[in-house]
């Protein structure tokens, strides 16, 4: 199903035996937009120290109605993960030292001298990996909801607005759309953009540039975000843009 960012923002993350804390931002691979990490905040428990959670790896059936995304973990394994600085750019060997402590698999391309891709790298790969990793400042490629919301937008012949929120499919964790709020320009209206109709992103001008004109985006098909978005809105819209359909 698909979710707003901000809608899940604030839910409670549930170990085998109690409460962690509450999900504070989403941190995303901008060349694949998916959600890789929850940075969920610890409050009092951990005097508020910020960890990071794979959902795909280990969160079970949310519960949707008191809020919480069940983990198979217990406090004790998420109070002795490696410590990461979120506040600051998370680099490849924080994510290898955090996957290696969970047993998760990597996400990130690793392959064999001979070109073949790797489920779980060997222990020759992760010190190769390691080690390049150490050149790193942060991963460039794992960006935070909640900074890239604000970015604004332009279209193909001048600009629309702003990043206002995003929508994610629950299943695969994958982010389906940016949320754009056409502020001064369209008052009052709210439209769907997804990633694949993105020509660029300016990181470090906070721009987002789309393959689409100005009056394309005036007479899109509206995103009201108190209604559920179905599968027949998802067709009107990618038939209004004339773009091939992710889920065919």
């Amino acid at each position: 199903m698909l979710r707003s960012i901000e809608s899940l923002t604030g839910y409670k993350i549930q170990a085998k035996d109690g409460d962690i804390g509450k999900v504070n931002e989403f941190l995303f691979d901008d060349e694949t937009w998916t959600i890789r990490y929850l940075v969920v905040d610890t409050g009092s428990w951990l005097s508020g120290r910020k960890v990071l959670l794979s959902p795909l790896d280990t969160i079970s059936t949310p519960d949707w109605a008191s809020q919480k995304f069940p983990v198979g973990l217990t406090k004790e394994q998420v109070k002795k993960s490696p410590d990461i600085n979120v506040d600051k750019p998370v680099s490849r060997q924080h994510q290898l030292d955090l996957h290696r402590y969970y047993g998760w698999p990597v996400y990130w391309p690793s392959v064999t001298p001979t070109g073949v891709p790797l489920v779980t790298p060997t222990p020759s790969q992760i010190a190769r990996e390691k080690a390049a990793a150490a050149e790193e400042k942060g991963d460039p490629h794992l960006r935070s909801t909640k900074e890239v919301i604000g970015y604004n937008i332009n279209a193909t012949d001048g600009e629309i607005g702003h990043v206002e929120d995003f929508i994610v499919d629950d299943v695969p964790w994958v982010i389906r759309y940016m949320v754009v709020d056409t502020g001064n320009w369209w008052p009052g209206r709210k439209v769907l953009v997804a990633p694949a109709w993105i020509i660029k992103v300016s990181w470090s001008d906070d721009l987002v540039d789309v393959d689409t004109s100005k009056e394309s985006i005036k007479n899109s098909p509206e995103y009201n975000p108190s209604a559920p978005i179905n599968k027949e809105y998802e067709v009107r819209l990618y038939d209004f843009y004339g773009r091939p359909k992710y889920w065919l």
